[in-house]
């Protein structure tokens, strides 16, 4: 053969080379298999992943403040909150206007209960402010008529805030405004504003074209209202009178030039921002509120995890909790310790039971099998509120002890609303999950080896420790890592027979969840107890070997 023919390539029969034809095939191989498992991938994906990738982001996201407040957070990003001086009168005015607006669209209370978490008494100080922002607007609206009655007409704000006919639009500023809103009021200014402010105004008076264009989006595109015909926001007053203080109309002729330098030469008293919030509440005029909303105004913040373990995060740095709010690290210790308790109680259990399943007659086994398997039958409220009857001290277990001569009848056990309560039913309602992988493994173990030792001179006990058991650790294994996962996070058990001593950390979660919705503080919690159970993980397998971790 010559070498021409040697080097050609192997042909498949439609003609083409096969090795180009096998990878074909396999590509549609592999592609008919993704998309057998693809539902199930997306299934995962939606129902697994996103939620705890979602749950690791609340744990750091701290974008209310800066979206609440962006305008107050830039300012006070320029004050040093380790002076004694309160911040300058220009954080006081980008607090009117950013609280203004929010409370306007019903946010303020929201950043309230946030900085709540944080510093006790926050959340009441911005609800009574917002139900006092309203005040400072109206005296100055009262001036502004007194002078001018247009200024109570919306049409007469529209045609100075548009400008004169042809005048450039500063699109800019409806952009950045659509923005604002967008990250304050959580939904879209949909549709296109009609109403645009002049660059002449804004260059004029940036503070009052700032704040009516916000007032424009909120009242076009949100309330869907004629802005033409809407009472303008008080704070607008405020706003007009703080530019008025410091602009230059002489160079003016544009709508409504008149009626500014009417307003203008009457004598408008510039707005003291911070008197204003000293007369709504003295907490305005505390360096300590203004830290805290310093510290926490990060889009970012450790805060949770810091919580989370007991500590905060102050304007000095890193500090433990007071002594009554540190509870967090006891409750992880309590549940590392009940989960490993309750672990051990199935392993005792469980292990005879599961050695007599696989040794018994298969008539006798069946019977015992359909007795481990009842309490999956049955519901877990049913069987937890049976515990709780039973574990009273007027219930059937004291009173079986107590007719026995165990107790006296003056000193009944106390077995409920306690950690032992939690241990026992939570013992008696995971052991199944002990059973069943054990039971699965010793099945696999064939008798002869015990049979086989026994003949060698070992005793029962040698035959059992030293042939018998070292195989069924796998079983053991995999039982322990299905209880200990299972109770670590276990939540009804714990709520209706744990009372105050005998819950775990889930139970806690639940509460920032559904009570104090703290979701920040909850995602820590969650994610730190992710962390604990990965990292006992990790340990299992290297000091046991998942792989030796077997279900049958």
């Amino acid at each position: 053969m010559s070498d021409t023919a040697s080097k050609a390539p192997v042909m498949a029969a439609d003609g083409r080379p096969l090795k180009r034809s096998l990878t074909r095939a396999l590509r549609v191989q592999k592609m008919r298999a993704l998309a057998l498992i693809a539902p199930l991938l997306l299934f995962v994906m939606l129902s697994f992943i996103m939620p705890i990738g979602d749950m690791l982001f609340r744990s750091v996201e701290n974008q209310i403040v800066e979206d609440t407040l962006p305008n107050t957070t830039r300012e006070l990003a320029n004050w040093d909150g380790a002076s004694d001086e309160l911040p300058p009168e220009p954080v006081y005015q980008a607090l009117y206007h950013d609280m203004f607006l929010a409370t306007e669209l019903k946010r303020h209370t929201r950043l309230g209960s946030r900085l709540n978490y944080e510093s006790t008494g926050m959340s009441s100080l911005f609800r009574q402010t917002g139900r006092k922002l309203d005040d400072a607007g109206k005296d100055f609206r009262t001036l502004f008529l007194a002078v001018d009655e247009a200024w109570g007409d919306g049409a007469t704000w529209q045609s100075v805030m548009r400008g004169a006919e042809g005048a450039t639009p500063d699109t800019a500023l409806v952009k950045a405004q659509k923005k604002r809103i967008y990250y304050l009021d959580d939904q879209a200014a949909r549709g296109q504003l009609e109403f645009a402010p002049s660059q002449d105004i804004s260059a004029l008076l940036p503070l009052t074209a700032r704040e009516y264009t916000a007032f424009a989006v909120v009242t076009s595109l949100i309330e869907k209202d004629d802005l033409a015909a809407t009472k303008p926001f008080e704070s607008l007053f405020v706003a007009l009178a703080n530019d008025l203080s410091i602009a230059d109309l002489s160079g003016y002729d544009g709508p409504g030039a008149d009626n500014l330098r009417a307003l203008q030469a009457s004598g408008l008293p510039a707005p003291n921002y911070t008197e204003i919030f000293g007369e709504m509440d003295e907490d305005w005029v505390n360096l300590d509120t203004w830290r805290t909303i310093q510290v926490h105004s990060d889009p970012y913040t450790s805060g949770y995890f810091l919580n989370a373990v007991d500590m905060q995060k102050t304007p000095t740095g890193v500090e433990m909790q007071p002594e009554d709010r540190q509870v967090l690290i006891t409750l992880f210790v309590r549940t590392l310790i009940m989960s490993l308790t309750i672990m051990c109680a199935c392993i005792v259990l469980g292990y005879p039971i599961a050695w007599l399943l696989a040794n018994l007659p298969m008539r006798q086994a069946n019977v015992l099998m359909i007795l481990v398997l009842l309490p999956f039958w049955t519901s877990l409220l049913v069987r937890t509120s049976a515990w709780k009857v039973m574990l009273q001290q007027q219930g059937v277990i004291n009173d079986t002890l107590v007719w026995i001569g165990l107790v006296a009848d003056d000193n009944r056990l106390a077995l409920i609303n306690n950690e032992t309560g939690t241990i026992i039913a939570m013992t008696h309602i995971l052991l199944p999950f002990m059973i069943l992988p054990m039971y699965s493994v010793m099945q696999t173990i064939n008798p002869t080896y015990l049979r086989a030792a026994k003949s060698l001179g070992a005793s029962n006990w040698t035959a059992f420790w030293r042939v018998y058991f070292p195989q069924s650790i796998p079983g053991i294994g995999a039982g322990s890592i299905l209880v200990f996962i299972l109770s670590i996070g276990y939540y009804i058990t714990p709520e209706i027979v744990g009372g105050t001593k005998g819950i775990f950390i889930s139970n806690r979660i639940a509460f920032h969840i559904s009570s104090s919705l703290n979701w920040g503080l909850a995602a820590a919690l969650g994610t730190i107890l992710l962390v604990a159970v990965l990292v006992l993980y990790w340990a299992y397998d290297k000091i046991v070997g998942i792989d030796n971790v077997k279900l049958g």
